[in-house]
């Protein structure tokens, strides 16, 4: 929380400072068209930053730098070296031209005035006061500017307002005694504390919009349909895919082919078989669904979480059945050899041949660690089982491996059963080949379930009558679960 060692104590609640505009367009719109476009565009963008403030605790605002040794940084680097460079030329000529000082003078103060609370009536009156920026000119115009006064105060409003993490950036600038470099280091530490701010609105903030997160969504979303009916197209083509993928699973559970005597299809087995669609989506041939847009990301990475649990497991099972129980239970073998095929294929999800090339470093690797471990037992694995367990571990690629796709489907009922249970429901007790990753895969389940259970709790009234029309088609009643 930013310190306010300026002001005095009160027991009033702080006033929080509002998140500023940043760039927005001046004038309005030349069409109508633009102005809906924007609105839009507004929209969609408040959308997805309070749906990011509310599932992603992590989420803060950072300053943006551009990559090191970019094109970009280079540019910015030398356009910037140009500004400051010309300053102090300006400031080196006789008499001293303060023109651009007192720009910069200014943009410190606005900078200032926009970190000051509603209540901070005196610092406010005492900040005009200081940097008048007319009487500032006035002494300009006499050679009477006292630049070094001015950023101690600067320095000092700086200290009253900053959070602690910044005291020390704080206190160096009074060793600054360069003018150019003072204000260059100014300008530097406010852009730290603005961000700073910022943060510190957004977490207090966050109990607020963890309480209406749900309705405001909702309602947003609402709009963006309202603008473009089409925006549920792609979560119906999604529905519908899971509809059938369920449907035909019914049939083949059935004991009688005919469609009268099955079970009816759920609409929320439906809905939990979309969303586990979307740990093995094909982006290639599919379009994501609209209403999971803002969660793609955090959905991308656990899938390729997943995808690396289930070689693991794999890898795991493989050395086991070539080399018997005495591996396995040898202390530390199975967490060193779960290390090397986590190191390994890290970073081989996105492309076959990436992923082909470390399954076959990963066979030479395992199989070394498995003739060391059965070396301490006073054991040797014959070479028919170290060639059989290299090419079995190197075909792991293939997505049909009869050993992948057993994981594989392990896998995905502990995280259908995660997902029948709710959030608050105790874990499904995992089956025997899985409990080597027992730990990471609850937490993986936990994860995607609230992803899931705040998705459903949004979008329901939205998926309600897509599934109705899906699975009634006739407008029969549905007597089953409904989509929430």
């Amino acid at each position: 929380m930013p310190n306010q060692r300026d002001e005095e104590a009160d027991d009033s609640p702080i006033d929080l400072p509002c998140l500023e505009k940043l760039d927005s367009p001046l004038g309005s719109p030349p069409t109508a068209s633009l102005s809906s476009v924007m609105e839009l565009e507004n929209c969609v963008s408040n959308l997805s930053l309070a749906h990011e403030i509310v599932v992603n605790r992590e989420f803060c605002f950072k300053p943006r730098s551009p990559p090191l040794d970019s094109l970009e940084s280079r540019v910015t680097e030398i356009v910037h070296q140009a500004f400051w460079d010309g300053l102090q030329e300006q400031l080196n000529s006789d008499p001293p031209n303060y023109n651009h000082a007192v720009i910069l003078l200014q943009e410190v103060k606005t900078i200032l005035q926009s970190l000051l609370l509603p209540r901070h009536v005196r610092l406010r009156s005492q900040l005009d006061e200081v940097l008048d920026m007319a009487l500032i000119q006035q002494e300009v115009d006499h050679g009477a500017l006292d630049l070094h006064r001015l950023a101690g105060y600067i320095i000092s409003t700086m200290a009253s307002l900053c959070a602690p993490v910044r005291d020390p950036d704080v206190r160096a600038l009074r060793d600054l005694q360069n003018p150019v470099d003072l204000l260059r280091e100014i300008f530097r530490v406010l852009r730290l504390i603005k961000t700073d701010m910022v943060n510190f609105t957004i977490q207090s903030l966050r109990p607020h919009l963890l309480q209406q997160a749900a309705q405001y969504e909702r309602a947003k979303f609402q709009q963006i349909l309202d603008k473009q009916p089409a925006s549920l197209d792609n979560t119906t083509t999604w529905l519908q895919a899971a509809a059938l993928e369920e449907a035909s699973a019914i049939r083949a559970q059935s004991d009688s082919p005919s469609p009268d005597s099955q079970s009816p299809v759920s609409a929320t087995a439906v809905l939990n078989r979309a969303y586990m669609r979307l740990l093995h989506w094909d982006p290639q041939n599919q379009k994501y669904p609209e209403t999971v847009l803002m969660d793609r990301a955090r959905l991308d990475a656990l899938a390729q979480r997943l995808q690396m649990l289930v070689l693991e497991v794999s890898v795991l099972l493989l050395a086991d059945s070539q080399c018997g129980a005495i591996v396995s239970s040898l202390q530390g073998f199975v967490g060193k050899l779960r290390q090397s095929v986590t190191v390994l294929l890290e970073g081989s999800h996105t492309r076959e041949a990436d992923l082909r090339r470390a399954l076959l470093g990963l066979g030479e690797t395992v199989l070394q660690q498995v003739n060391e471990a059965l070396s301490h037992a006073g054991a040797t694995l014959p070479q028919e089982n170290q060639d059989l367990l290299k090419g079995q571990i190197s075909d792991l690629w293939k997505q049909n491996h009869p050993v992948r796709t057993l994981i594989g489907e392990r896998v995905q009922g502990f995280l259908q059963a995660m997902l029948k249970g709710g959030p608050t429901k105790r874990s499904p007790e995992l089956p025997a080949p899985l409990r080597h990753v027992s730990a990471e895969l609850v937490e993986l389940g936990t994860a995607f379930g609230r992803i899931v259970h705040f998705n459903r709790t949004v979008f329901g009234p939205f998926y309600a009558p897509i599934l109705r029309k899906l699975l009634f088609p006739s407008g029969e009643a549905e007597t089953g679960e409904d989509s929430r």
